[in-house]
């Protein structure tokens, strides 16, 4: 079961300085910065997917600038991403075209012939065909029965274009192109019948699509009902497209003809996530998480530039209160400040970070108080000191603060680290 992780330019500046929160001297983004298999020496992943919605198109606005998406189809996804050194060279390069992105739209804005181009440009060695995200899941629903007027529309459209896309792509790629069908559809028997037609078309790799806002046991039943589908022809193997859960996956290891998944949740949870935000394997073989340490910008965070604008609190003080936090972290790491000192600083600061004026003098310590308890479980458990990872080495306690891209995307490539290495021992096992 191989992880492809999904990239959306996730990249940093090796040269980023800490104390000063400024980047390299005459740093250029795409050029200078690195990705996750560049900082940390090897590749966190088997392979990597580029959504064509990231790079961007005529009406998708992507991340990429117009000189990066030229760059791509130009040279190709694997120079483009610096995933050209020999132990890179057999790992796969995924494209999709980002259904999410386009969710609202009565039909998708691409075309088999438009997505075949984009392919063959990018020198991709997998590529999904164009689907429409059926957002609705009724595990109870029979045969094709249930469903909206709109989710059986998709489903018509996604195996439509899926249609359009293995005769384009068959013509125009040849047979170093694997192309993968995507199924969607409403209910568990929608995905199967999806599934049964898509190995009809000739397709010999399946994605079931839609995972992301599904609970884990609806996952487990939509994944289920297309692997009894597919276990009449061996040959097929299954992919499962944007895998939120991705904690759960060992839990998925019993279907024995998925062979990928993709997703980006290690990394995003280092700063889209409460509290779970920081990865270690424990000694159970199990990963363990830490909530990262809030010392946002004073002159930049919205929040605290909206209590200087009305007055609330003066600028000059959320500064100092923002550099005695970040002090006290740095004194701390180095033995020079006690725990509980260091924690007051960082509530203290945190103060103005949680202020509601809806919010009770109750309700504010209650929250201050858990989260001084998460940040105290943090600074004893010093989980930095236990990680050899470069990022660990050479950033110590700053990948543990939360604050802006460059520590808050180290900490996200850390966790693809911890993460991979745990998914290698699950999948000896």
């Amino acid at each position: 079961m191989k992880f492809i992780f999904a990239d959306a330019q996730d990249y940093v500046d090796p040269h980023y300085d800490f104390l000063n929160d400024v980047n390299g001297e005459g740093r250029q983004p795409y050029w200078d910065d690195q990705y996750p298999h560049e900082i940390l020496y090897h590749a966190p992943y088997d392979g990597i997917l580029v959504s064509r919605a990231i790079v961007g198109s005529p009406g998708i606005n992507g991340k990429y600038s117009e000189s990066q998406s030229m760059r791509l189809r130009r040279v190709g996804a694997r120079e483009y991403l610096r995933f050209n050194r020999p132990e890179h060279l057999d790992k796969p390069i995924f494209g999709d075209c980002g259904a999410f992105s386009y969710s609202n739209l009565d039909v998708p804005p691409y075309t088999a012939v438009d997505t075949v181009e984009f392919y063959g440009d990018g020198q991709f060695t997998h590529g999904f065909s164009i689907d429409h995200i059926v957002f609705e899941f009724d595990s109870n629903a029979k045969d094709l029965s249930g469903g909206s007027t709109q989710s059986k529309e998709r489903f018509d459209i996604t195996l439509e274009l899926a249609s359009e896309f293995i005769k384009e792509s068959s013509k125009q790629l040849g047979q170093n192109f694997t192309p993968i069908g995507v199924v969607q559809g409403w209910s568990p028997d929608s995905l199967a019948e999806a599934a049964r037609r898509l190995i009809k078309m000739g397709y010999r790799y399946l994605a079931i699509g839609g995972l992301v806002p599904l609970k884990v046991y609806e996952i487990h039943q939509a994944v289920a009902v297309v692997h009894d589908v597919i276990q009449q022809w061996p040959d097929v193997k299954l992919h499962l497209l944007g895998f939120a859960k991705a904690d759960h996956i060992h839990e998925f290891t019993r279907y024995s003809q998925i062979a990928s998944f993709d997703t980006t949740s290690p990394l995003i949870r280092a700063f889209k996530d409460n509290k779970q935000n920081y990865y270690l394997p424990s000694k159970n073989g199990s990963l363990q998480y830490f909530t990262a340490i809030r010392v946002p910008q004073a002159l930049d965070n919205n929040k605290l530039k909206n209590h200087a604008k009305t007055g609330r609190y003066a600028q000059e003080d959320l500064v100092r209160l923002e550099q005695e936090a970040l002090g006290r972290l740095r004194s701390f790491d180095k033995g020079e400040a006690a725990l509980n000192e260091t924690l007051d600083a960082i509530i203290a600061y945190s103060k103005p970070l949680y202020w509601s004026p809806t919010s009770s003098e109750e309700s504010m310590k209650r929250k201050l108080h858990t989260l001084r308890l998460q940040y105290q479980h943090t600074l004893e458990a010093s989980p930095w000191k236990s990680c050899n990872c470069p990022i660990c080495r050479t950033a110590s306690i700053e990948t543990i603060i939360f604050r802006a891209s460059n520590r808050n995307k180290r900490r996200g490539i850390h966790n693809l680290r911890v993460f991979y290495e745990h998914l290698n021992k699950t999948r000896v096992v």
